[in-house]
């Protein structure tokens, strides 16, 4: 422990040297140089102990997997907790990434940042999508992608006119969706393309395939209210995400015919793209909370809402129980 703070404060004390040659018209790059300045900064050394990140959107969703785990310390940053503990025989990290694509994208490289991360773990709730799956279902997507990143196009006598800007799915109306701009390759900076799909850790889907044959799912809620069906789990297929909650028939239906998505969310998308550009694998287990507007009555997530997300507890459980046992240190 005396070495690691000596270490920081040698860092800490590079680090300040460096930004006296940055103030004098020098610059330091690189991952390394900002791991530094991040400690500096918070004052405490980057944790390198290899974890396994759990994130969930928000506290309901992350409950019982916290109160699953043995947690031995907390770190605030940036007003986000993080969870530090066992689980499922692992190093762990559990945040709440917060409500949407931006608040996920930016704790999601916060996490990334602070934390040696070997893969990242999402589980919580969905719109429903596929119109052959119901609520308490567990989605596995196989891959996600933003299908709210889009041109709005301006509306002329002969239709809708997008400059060519437009991807390669068709529009709801005056909205076209395209790929997520990305950097391309790392060997060159700030060179772009656009990308839609974000394909998931293959190896950990095998696994989690595995570790769902002795999963059993909730059908009824703490408080008696029961689904009128088994929930079952999911794998493969496609997932979205937007910064929108959805909750329209026509709009659902939509999705289902451009993207062929099981589920939609507000958060899964951002954090695979921040994985995919940090070289980070990553999994997201999503269960159905409602049918984004699918539904014969009211939305269904105010009543099964914590239904679904114990039952994607339930899974990433097993999951982690499958995965080989961590190398002692």
């Amino acid at each position: 422990m005396r070495h690691t703070w000596a270490l920081a404060r040698r860092v800490r004390g590079a680090v300040l040297g460096a930004l006296a040659i940055v103030g004098a018209g020098c610059a330091t790059t690189g991952q390394a140089g900002a791991r530094a300045s991040v400690e500096a900064h918070t004052g405490s050394p980057r944790d390198v102990t290899p974890r396994i990140a759990i994130v969930s959107a928000f506290d309901a969703e992350l409950t019982r997997l916290r109160d699953s785990a043995r947690i031995t310390s907390t770190r605030v940053i940036n007003g986000r907790t993080h969870w530090l503990g066992e689980l499922g025989g692992h190093d762990v990290v559990l945040m709440l990434s917060g409500y949407s694509m931006v608040n996920a994208a930016m704790t999601t490289q916060t996490l990334l940042d602070h934390f040696t991360v070997t893969q990242l773990v999402f589980s919580g709730i969905a719109g429903g999508v596929n119109p052959a799956l119901a609520v308490g279902d567990v989605t596995v997507p196989a891959q996600w992608g933003n299908y709210q990143e889009q041109v709005f196009a301006r509306e002329t006598g002969a239709g809708w006119e997008h400059n060519g800007m437009a991807g390669e799915f068709p529009n709801f109306g005056m909205m076209f969706p395209r790929g997520e701009s990305i950097v391309a390759r790392t060997d060159r900076p700030d060179s772009l393309a656009r990308r839609f799909w974000f394909p998931v850790d293959s190896a950990s889907l095998a696994t989690a395939r595995r570790a769902a044959e002795r999963v059993r799912l909730a059908r009824c809620t703490t408080t008696g209210e029961c689904l009128g069906h088994a929930p079952r789990i999911v794998f493969g297929g496609n997932g979205v995400s937007g910064p929108t909650f959805v909750d329209n028939a026509a709009y659902r239906e939509y999705v289902w015919r451009t993207f062929t998505a099981d589920a939609l969310d507000m958060e899964t998308a951002a954090v695979a793209l921040v994985a995919n550009q940090n070289g980070v694998p990553y999994i997201a287990f999503r269960s159905l909370s409602d049918l984004a507007g699918g539904g014969p009555g009211g939305n269904e997530v105010r009543t099964f809402g914590r239904l679904a997300a114990d039952n994607s507890a339930a899974v990433v459980l097993a999951y982690l129980r499958a995965l080989p046992p961590r190398r002692t240190r």
